[in-house]
């Protein structure tokens, strides 16, 4: 288990919110062999994969705003994420240093074109099983880097994953739609890259995601509501047939109930209620 706070926008590098979530985690019983790891001190790896990419003619400076691109009607990615439509692929030499003039730009990867069996993406989830996306039709050139020099997550993640030597990542199913782009990444870069695991979303019973910006309870609310760890593990593993209604349990006595055709068998969202 590796610990590594993903702090690149420097809206989010806050040391001590970031303690607070690590403490929030050993209270739990989830601790961590390596780390912690903070993406803020990598930047250096990351400018290099890219430039590695770009000395491949993977990449391609982007000029689009943010209002430009959701102001054109092309439809969207499966994850909900804007689908590229290739706008500064094709710019000139000429064109590129005319618009760098007035604005940095961002940096996108070229991904394969929709008839190269190289951008057929296929793997297995561990919850959801077997996978197939097609990237130029389903995520598009992707960004690498933002116009304001921020490394782009779906970067970060591959190199750290690679050089961290992560065989396994286990995350929400709402991030299931970037398995594709960083199964290729990872493999554009030289890694072997991960297996990946989806894991059913906690939601409201409207259907909208549980999240702090909503006012759902946070750590504190649950630690103060439930007391011990084991009683909010407990009522987490009844979600998905790991523990009985009601039942207290430790993080360590979880290992061996664990089991992925559980986790597969509840791979719906999960509607909390109260």
């Amino acid at each position: 288990m590796v610990m590594r706070v993903e702090d690149l926008d420097p809206r989010a590098q806050n040391p001590q919110a970031a303690q607070l979530l690590m403490e929030d985690l050993l209270w739990l019983g989830l601790d961590w062999d390596e780390g912690p790891f903070w993406q803020s001190q990598r930047q250096e790896l990351y400018r290099e994969a890219i430039r590695s990419l770009e000395e491949r003619g993977l990449t391609y400076p982007c000029f689009c705003t943010r209002a430009e691109l959701h102001a054109a009607t092309a439809p969207h990615a499966s994850d909900g994420t804007y689908l590229y439509q290739g706008t500064c692929r094709g710019l000139s030499a000429a064109e590129v240093a005319e618009r760098a003039a007035r604005r940095p730009p961002a940096t996108r990867v070229r991904v394969p074109e929709v008839d190269d069996p190289a951008g057929v993406i296929e793997f297995c989830d561990l919850a959801y099983g077997s996978q197939r996306e097609v990237l130029a039709t389903e995520c598009g050139d992707f960004l690498l880097r933002r116009s304001d020099g921020v490394v782009a997550y779906q970067l970060a993640v591959v190199v750290d994953d690679g050089e961290m030597g992560v065989t396994q990542v286990v995350r929400g199913r709402d991030l299931l739609g970037s398995a594709a782009r960083q199964t290729w990444l990872a493999h554009e870069l030289g890694y072997a890259g991960p297996t990946f695991g989806h894991v059913p979303l906690l939601v409201a019973p409207d259907g909208r995601r549980l999240s702090k910006r909503e006012r759902d309870l946070d750590m504190g609310a649950l630690r103060e509501r439930y007391g011990r760890p084991e009683a909010l593990l407990g009522m987490l593993a009844s979600y998905v047939g790991m523990a009985e209604p009601g039942e207290s349990v430790r993080a360590d006595e979880l290992v061996c109930r664990f089991s992925w055709d559980k986790v597969a068998s509840h791979a719906g969202d999960i509607v909390i209620d109260s």
